[in-house]
């Protein structure tokens, strides 16, 4: 399993939020390539960047520090955020990025996603956010009728690789992640599962480790809770 740490960008800053509520915000650094640079030392070979301003308004705010992040760090690289056109799909694989996060559109525009799909294979992953088992979009704003389980099989279906599933109850809040949905997830076959949203428990790495390929690691390693060295180690 993939040990992913996560930065949240906002106006140029690694933040978190709580539960995606933007007036709920920590700012934890003015630099997101040094926090990069700091993953990188401690072993980490992956990183989750999320453009908070690209999935709250869809403007392409944090690009700069996306550039000077994957230009100072050699680390296979996730991006989303806003992302909701070819072209800011080019910007981002132009720059190294590993693989880009599609969200919002991939709900609102079925017919724009298969295209991408068909396009740029496992370049292009899909991030479901689940609220009471229903697909949340718009920076986690809307409730859709789509129920979370039923859409990751269509993703399959339509040949999508990779999904980041988050439990938007159990994000940020440092009280664990939701295993009894990673392990009916995994009753999915032929799509890689990437866990997100809590994850802060040394036990959960190790639960994970037979469910998902790829854990994505926020809040807890902000507070202290989880070490990234320890738990890049757990999850070989």
């Amino acid at each position: 399993m993939k040990i992913f740490p996560a930065i949240d960008l906002r106006n140029g800053k690694a933040v978190r939020l709580f539960q995606g509520d933007y007036d709920q915000m920590t700012v934890y650094s003015d630099d997101p390539a040094d926090v990069a640079e700091g993953f990188k030392a401690c072993g980490a070979e992956n990183i989750h960047l999320v453009d908070l301003d690209g999935a709250k308004d869809g403007k392409l705010v944090n690009f700069e520090t996306i550039k000077k992040i994957t230009g100072r760090v050699d680390m296979f690289t996730e991006v989303g955020g806003g992302i909701r056109d070819e072209e800011r799909i080019k910007q981002y694989l132009d720059l190294g990025v590993g693989r880009v996060i599609l969200g919002t559109v991939a709900v609102k525009d079925p017919d724009f996603l298969e295209k991408m799909v068909a396009r740029y294979g496992e370049k292009i992953a899909v991030g479901v956010d689940v609220k009471d088992e229903y697909v949340a979009i718009n920076g986690w704003k809307e409730v859709t009728d789509k129920k979370g389980f039923d859409f990751c099989k269509w993703l399959r279906d339509i040949g999508v690789k990779t999904v980041i599933y988050t439990d938007i109850s159990r994000d940020g809040g440092l009280k664990g992640t939701n295993i009894e949905a990673y392990k009916k997830l995994r009753e999915i076959e032929g799509l890689d599962i990437v866990a997100s949203g809590g994850i802060s428990f040394e036990e959960e790495i190790t639960a994970l480790k037979s469910l998902v390929s790829g854990a994505i690691l926020g809040k807890a390693l902000y507070s202290g809770a989880l070490d990234l060295s320890r738990a890049i180690k757990l999850a070989e």
